[in-house]
C-alpha cells in the first residue's frame, strides 16, 4: 500500500481517512458568504477560500471569526453578467470589459508573469490585513496550477508565507510538469486527492467519494450558496451552488456518511502547522 507522507507528517499511520471538506469562492457574492459560513460554522466545511477581488469580500472579512480559510488566488472573471479585476489594476490582467480575463488561456496568453506575481501578493496581503489567519493557497479556475510559469509563482508565494497549495491530484503528465514532485523538495504540503464537485451531483459525488476512501489526505472542493436573485442573477450554473449549500449545512445523511467512511475531519491548519513544524 502507498503511504501518505501527508498523513505521516500530521502525526497519523498508514491507514488513516483524513478528509477535507473546502468551499471555495467566499467574498465573490453576500449569498456565497452566508452559504460558505453556515456549512464552515454548523456543517461539513473544514474549510474555505476567499476571493479578495471579490465584490463582497469586505463583507466576508467582517463576518470572519477565525474559521480556516486560505487565499483563492484569482486572475480570472468567468461569469458574464458580474465582473471582478485585479487590485493592482495591472494592465496585462484586465481584458476589454474592465475586468480580469473571462478564460485561463485569454490569462495565459496576455498576462505579464511580474504583474501576475504582484497581484497574487496583494491578493494574500490584503486577506491578512483584513485579519483572515491565511492557512494555505489555492487558485481560481486552477490557473496557477496548470502551467509552469505560473506555478512558479505559486510555488514561491507559497514558500515566501509559509502557507501549504492546493494541488490537482492524478497524473502530473497531463499538466506536462511535475508540480507535486517540486512542491514536496521544498517541504510544501498538499491533499494527496483533490475531487471538484462542480457540474456533477453533489450528494451523489461525495456518497462515491465516501465509499471509495483511500488512506492518505482527499480534499472535497464545493462552492456553497444560499438561493437568493443575487446567486440566481449573477451565475448560470446556480442550482449547484445552493445544493452545495443544502448538502454540505444541512444534509444529515452525509454528515453519517462521512461517520461511516472512518474518516478524520481537518482542515488546512492542520496542514500548516505540520509545515511549519518542519520550517518549510
Amino acid at each position: 500500500m502507498e503511504v501518505s507522507t501527508t498523513a505521516a507528517a500530521l502525526g497519523y499511520d498508514d491507514n488513516a481517512k483524513l478528509l477535507i471538506i473546502s468551499c471555495a469562492n467566499l467574498g465573490q457574492a453576500h449569498g456565497a458568504n452566508v452559504g460558505v459560513y453556515e456549512a464552515l460554522r454548523t456543517g461539513l466545511g473544514t474549510t474555505a477560500t476567499i476571493m479578495v477581488p471579490g465584490a463582497w469580500s469586505r463583507d466576508a472579512a467582517s463576518r470572519y471569526r477565525g474559521e480556516d480559510v486560505g487565499v483563492q488566488l484569482t486572475l480570472n472573471a468567468e461569469l458574464d453578467r458580474f465582473r471582478w479585476g485585479p487590485l493592482t489594476m495591472s494592465p496585462s490582467l484586465l481584458d476589454g470589459d474592465g475586468g480580469f480575463p473571462r478564460t485561463v488561456e485569454d490569462l495565459w496568453d496576455h498576462a505579464d508573469l511580474d504583474e501576475v506575481r504582484r497581484e497574487c501578493r496583494a491578493q494574500i496581503e490584503r486577506a491578512v490585513l483584513w485579519g483572515f489567519d491565511t492557512t494555505h493557497l489555492d487558485a481560481h479556475l486552477g490557473v496557477m496550477q496548470r502551467r509552469p510559469e505560473f506555478f512558479d509563482i505559486y510555488l514561491d508565494l507559497a514558500l515566501e508565507f509559509k502557507l501549504p497549495l492546493c494541488l490537482p491530484s492524478g497524473s502530473e503528465q497531463a499538466i506536462g510538469f511535475p508540480a507535486r514532485a517540486l512542491a514536496a523538495e521544498e517541504g510544501i504540503l498538499s491533499p494527496d486527492e483533490v475531487i471538484a464537485v462542480q457540474g456533477r451531483p453533489t450528494r451523489a459525488v461525495i456518497e462515491h467519494a465516501m465509499f471509495n476512501l483511500a488512506p492518505g489526505v482527499t480534499e472535497l472542493k464545493v462552492r456553497p450558496a444560499i438561493d437568493a436573485p443575487e446567486i440566481r442573477g449573477l451565475d448560470p450554473k446556480w442550482s449547484e451552488r445552493v445544493e452545495d449549500y443544502l448538502v454540505t449545512a444541512h444534509d444529515a445523511g452525509v454528515r453519517h456518511l462521512v461517520e461511516r467512511s472512518g474518516a478524520t475531519l481537518i482542515g488546512y491548519r492542520e496542514l500548516r502547522r505540520a509545515q511549519r513544524a518542519v520550517g518549510a
